[in-house]
């Protein structure tokens, strides 16, 4: 089933253009099917506000044919924004405090741009606490991407990332390593994840927080993890929510910031993403910049268009899986009343009935 249209959210009508089918609310309600309520907690920066909300919002809507979806974006007060965004938020995004009081089956927490290594002293960071404390005990399933997942871990799990030689940048083959656990039990052993970060929790780490890895990679680490109990929390480092241009904008932001002075060297080639002949014409390319910027010309327009037609996509079908998944085990356990996390015979401590918490 698709997601519902339940506002004039601008991001429906971007799906309906791309293909995806979005129901409206009169339409919904004529179908005897369950709905899911997904909180979208977006604490990403201004311009990446409204592609990461699709990003998610397309995996939500393509990934389980046995709910109707409604997807409820919030964000979090403490976080700088434009006039502009703010003026979005204000029109589309719903107050945290409306969410906690209609409940949620499910939440999903971006990740978000930081200004130092100390993530107690970002602007979020008390009001983040406060959003997963009350998820943890209220809401079924809570999914957090990069650098949610490095946040949790930390005040909750006491584990502090850690930060790498150099940055985690590209799409990297991972193996499943736990293959029993429903959320990866049916999707490829083998597959891509695209990775953007400058830090990382170890495998070392996961362990010793008593959380169980999924899914790693021998260049980029871990990837998927879960809580203790197989279930309430679940942890991406990785971006399987990415677009299939989304690192080929990330690469010419970094060319535009070492055009501007901002960024001292030219930026490498996301890992295993760019194509032979693609990796020639960017080399031309960066010869021209260079020689612009010596002679104080112009420097030549990206060629994006060429690049795009070029790429692949290479994880987009087990990101689908694993969130599809996720959807239909939260459908099996959570209760029917959106307030109450679970049905009344699943145990909170193992509601998947795994006994990892026995471990």
């Amino acid at each position: 089933m698709p997601i519902v249209a339940h506002n004039d959210l601008p991001t429906f009508a971007r799906l309906r253009q791309e293909g995806q089918r979005i129901l409206e609310p009169n339409c919904a309600l004529q179908q005897d099917i369950r709905e899911l309520h997904i909180g979208l907690l977006n604490m990403m920066p201004d311009a990446a506000l409204a592609a990461t909300e699709r990003q998610f919002f397309r995996l939500v809507g393509q990934s389980n044919p046995i709910a109707q979806f409604y997807v409820h974006p919030f964000t979090l007060d403490g976080l700088a924004r434009g006039a502009e965004a703010q003026d979005y938020i204000q029109r589309y995004y719903e107050p945290f405090e409306k969410i906690r009081e209609e409940g949620l089956d499910a939440l999903i927490i971006t990740g978000a741009n930081v200004s130092g290594p100390d993530l107690t002293q970002e602007p979020f960071w008390k009001p983040l606490i406060a959003v997963v404390d009350w998820a943890y005990s209220q809401v079924c399933s809570t999914l957090c991407s990069c650098l949610a997942t490095h946040a949790v871990l930390q005040f909750r799990y006491h584990q502090r990332r850690q930060p790498l030689p150099a940055k985690c940048w590209g799409v990297y083959p991972h193996h499943v390593v736990e293959r029993t656990h429903p959320l990866v039990s049916d999707v490829n052993t083998r597959f891509d994840v695209p990775h953007s970060r400058f830090n990382d929790i170890s495998r070392t780490q996961f362990d010793a927080a008593g959380l169980h890895v999924l899914t790693e990679s021998d260049d980029a680490g871990v990837h998927l993890a879960v809580s203790p109990d197989g279930f309430r929390q679940v942890f991406f480092q990785g971006h399987p929510e990415y677009d299939m241009i989304s690192l080929l904008k990330e690469y010419q932001r970094e060319i535009k910031r070492f055009i501007a002075g901002i960024r001292i060297d030219y930026p490498p080639f996301p890992d295993h993403y760019f194509g032979l002949q693609a990796r020639a014409i960017l080399d031309e390319h960066r010869g021209q910049v260079h020689e612009a910027l010596d002679q104080g010309r112009e420097v030549p327009a990206f060629p994006e268009q060429w690049m795009t037609a070029r790429l692949h996509n290479t994880w987009h079908d087990t990101a689908q899986g694993v969130i599809g998944n996720w959807m239909g085990l939260v459908y099996r356990v959570t209760n029917h009343d959106r307030r109450l996390p679970f049905m009344a015979e699943v145990n909170p401590d193992d509601p998947l009935g795994l006994g990892w918490n026995k471990r």
